[in-house]
């Protein structure tokens, strides 16, 4: 066993149980968080405190009598903070089989008695698994520290109309019947060995207000997802006075954001009505009917202006969630372009046309944007997807027409730089050089995509552009400064909605080389370059219809 790791394991009794005989979300948070600073503290040689914990998606759902096993170690120590890795699994003694329940990571901070920052000994390597988390540490890390620089992007981008404070939606349910307020008392059995309230113990008052508050929106218990990063913003000590606020944020289809905002008092600024923001929260249930089925959860609406600010929040923060886990997903397993195939050209062709096929065809899509015209939706499953719908008032073989040719992206996507044919493989058929801007300002991305066309075979089906990067062994880098991008999954489908009219749904299933562009710009294309989309593609018919006129003139 590594110096830095630190082993535990719990049977589940009934009092660690919640109302429906499963393992209590919080009594879990509780464990995990005494195992993560126990190894963070065998590493650092003093007493450590919780600064953060990340995201955590729970899996599995443990129920009493089976065992729970918490794995925790130190992945990477920096200066003065270090990053736990806590790896929670579910063993039942009677089929002795086992399951993933949770994988959390925690940042911790060493404080030695005389309150003076520690500088941390670097963490020892011993295996290549023991390195592959030691360099996702870093990215994770910068993830944490970029989390309010990207929120704030997202939220000047979309922005929040003061003007639309009500959400007039039928059978919509107000967020002010789901608030919640709580007060607890900061007892010794509640604090930790340095005589702070244990964060565990904050973290599960937290998760407890936070069930009751999306208990209102169901009659089914909600059941914990994820949480969405614990950040401990200041310490709170025996006799404080915690007071949990907790309401519904927003709901998405099959799942609810409830946030939690924690505030201290002692006794002297409990008389003067003085608080201490010590933590904030937010929590993603979802609720599971009785032949297992997810409830749908109504749609909210808010009544003033700080719950329509919570409302887009909300929506930012699914988006940042989203981007972040692909990030961390591609970090551990790039892909790699397709090599393409002369011999095997048919197959990898009829792939790519599957592959958008299949992806359209998934259920489980959510909105997660609505503009004019404009519909946003993704698919989270073990990457990040993301559809597009647009409303156009052109006919959809005039679309289909202009969307094929990709050398006219640039003009209406800035996503794109150039795009040229390299070579014609059939005529629905053809592979591109493209190239793209660079997030960070530096050189530019290129990349080679193969493009299939294909129009619809009956009246109801749709015209199809298939879009992945493929790779070209005898085609040279074309420039040394260029970075590689990659398409895993992209396209569009375009159904007909009558003469003069037609939907155009745009897929993506982004990889490594987008994932900063897809961080910032969530979608892709967003509603500003769909929103171009669609005016170029009306205006090329504008133009059309008009030269067509002087022509018959």
């Amino acid at each position: 066993m590594a110096g830095a790791q630190v082993h535990m394991c719990k049977t589940i009794y009934p009092a660690h149980a919640n109302s429906h005989g499963a393992l209590s979300a919080g009594q879990l948070l509780k464990w995990i968080d005494t195992t993560a600073c126990l190894a963070a503290e065998k590493h650092a040689g003093f007493s450590c405190v919780t600064a953060s914990v990340d995201d955590i998606l729970f899996e599995e759902t443990a129920r009493v009598g089976q065992i729970i096993n918490i794995n925790a170690k130190v992945n990477r120590a920096f200066t003065t903070s270090m990053e736990v890795g806590v790896k929670v699994t579910l063993q039942d003694p009677l089929t002795n089989v086992e399951k993933l329940i949770s994988v959390a990571f925690s940042t911790y901070v060493a404080r030695p008695a005389d309150s003076e920052k520690v500088n941390l000994k670097p963490v020892e390597l011993f295996t290549a698994q023991n390195f592959m988390e030691y360099m996702l540490a870093a990215e994770r890390r910068k993830i944490r520290l970029d989390h309010e620089r990207d929120f704030k992007n997202l939220m000047q981008e979309h922005g929040v109309n003061d003007e639309h404070v009500c959400r007039n939606e039928e059978d919509a349910v107000s967020t002010d019947l789901t608030h919640v307020q709580s007060i607890e008392l900061v007892l010794p059995p509640h604090a930790n060995h340095q005589g702070n309230t244990f964060g565990g113990q904050i973290m599960a008052w937290m998760e407890t207000v936070a069930t009751i508050s999306a208990s209102r929106l169901t009659c089914f218990h909600p059941t914990l997802k994820s949480v969405d990063m614990f950040k401990f913003r200041g310490p709170s000590t025996v006799g404080d006075r915690l007071i949990f606020n907790a309401i519904v944020n927003n709901t998405f289809q099959e799942s609810v954001e409830v946030g939690v905002r924690v505030e201290a008092y002692n006794c002297e600024e409990w008389a003067k009505g003085h608080a201490r923001h010590i933590n904030s929260a937010f929590f993603i249930f979802n609720a599971i009917k009785e032949k297992g089925e997810l409830f749908a959860f109504p749609r909210v609406k808010s009544t003033t202006k700080d719950g329509l600010r919570r409302y887009h929040e909300a929506i930012a923060r699914k988006r940042i969630r989203l981007a972040r886990k692909h990030v961390l997903l591609r970090k551990e397993a790039d892909c790699i372009p397709y090599p393409w195939d002369q011999a095997n050209q048919e197959n990898m062709i009829n792939s790519n046309i599957a592959a958008l096929t299949l992806m359209a065809a998934k259920p489980g899509w959510e909105v997660t944007g609505t503009l004019d015209h404009i519909k946003i939706f993704t698919l989270e499953e073990d990457t990040l997807a993301i559809k597009i719908e647009m409303q156009v008032q052109i006919p959809s073989e005039l679309a289909f027409s202009l969307l094929s040719d990709f050398a006219l992206h640039a003009h209406w996507n800035k996503y794109y730089l150039s795009s040229r044919i390299v070579q014609n493989v059939t005529n629905d058929d053809k592979i591109y050089h493209t190239t793209t801007p660079s997030v960070h300002g530096n050189n530019s991305n290129d990349d080679l995509i193969l493009v299939s066309q294909r129009k619809p075979c009956k009246t109801s089906d749709p015209y199809m552009i298939a879009v992945k990067s493929i790779a070209l062994p005898c085609v040279l880098p074309f420039n040394q400064n260029y970075c590689k991008s990659q398409i895993q999954c992209a396209g569009f489908l375009i159904y007909s909605d009558g003469n003069n009219s037609s939907l155009v749904s745009y897929y993506n299933q982004p990889t490594t080389a987008d994932t900063s562009y897809f961080a910032a710009n969530f979608t892709g294309l967003s509603e500003k370059t769909a929103s171009a989309c669609i005016q170029f593609l009306e205006s090329r018919s504008s133009n059309l219809n008009t030269t067509s006129l002087c022509d018959n003139s």
